[in-house]
């Protein structure tokens, strides 16, 4: 499972492909102060990050390859 949902935060984990943005939605809107950890996270389809940006998610976690990190930090900087 590309994303493992916990308590009050999404763990991405390996590649988060364009099947997993309609639950990220529908579990992000229903949480009241939701956080993401894109540690393990090695590829994000543009339908998930595109969600992370909409509702301005708080990132605890960036993902471990510096220029994936980099590009990530750049587009869902708040």
């Amino acid at each position: 499972m590309p994303i493992e949902y916990k308590k009050n935060q999404a763990n991405f984990l390996d590649v988060a492909t364009v099947e997993e943005a309609e639950p990220l939605l529908a579990w992000l809107q229903e949480k009241k102060k939701p956080k993401v950890d894109l540690k393990g996270c090695t590829h994000i389809h543009s339908a998930n990050l595109q969600v992370l940006m909409a509702l301005n998610v708080k990132i605890n976690t960036w993902p471990e390859e510096e220029r994936f990190r980099a590009w990530l930090q750049s587009a869902l900087s708040h």
